[in-house]
């Protein structure tokens, strides 16, 4: 599993910041503010993302794609959850690959692997599988909401603005 220790931390922040989120360290060890899963899992709090070293790159990708993916009035009161439908869920999981594919040395193929290491549950399996075969909704999702071109590139705009 990659971690943030092991990749280029000034390339994911600059990512991130590019959407307007604040990538923010805690120390090993002390509890992640607004880490819905606990652990070392990144969390959320309104523009602030908060990690460790030790917080998978895969879980900083994928609740910076949730902040991406909600409505303006959601994001005012983050907190932990990121709510959503089913539909926001599966763009989530497609736009974080795209954010991996955005970083030199990280990419689909690594995120994807780290993805079903982790356990995220596609109806074809494998996430690689799931982005290339089933994700046509997701791809739609993310361009309906302006965040992703007609090509399927990033436009650097969150939803809804």
């Amino acid at each position: 599993m990659l971690l943030l220790s092991s990749t280029d931390r000034a390339a994911v922040t600059r990512l991130l910041l590019g959407f307007g989120l604040d990538l923010r360290e805690v120390s090993i060890g002390e509890e992640i503010p607004g880490s819905y899963w606990g652990e070392s899992e990144a969390g959320l709090r309104g523009a602030t993302l908060f990690t460790r070293l030790d917080t998978p790159l895969h879980s900083i990708l994928h609740e910076g794609a949730h902040y991406i993916c909600m409505t303006p009035e959601r994001r005012l009161g983050l907190d932990r959850d990121a709510g959503g439908d089913d539909a926001e869920e599966s763009a989530v999981c497609y736009l974080q690959i795209l954010l991996a594919d955005a970083l030199k040395g990280v990419g689909r193929e690594r995120i994807c692997a780290d993805m079903d290491e982790w356990g995220y549950s596609f109806r074809l399996g494998a996430a690689t599988t799931w982005f290339e075969q089933d994700a046509q909704d997701s791809r739609a999702w993310l361009h309906e909401h302006g965040i992703t071109d007609a090509e399927g590139r990033l436009t650097g705009m969150l939803r809804g603005w």
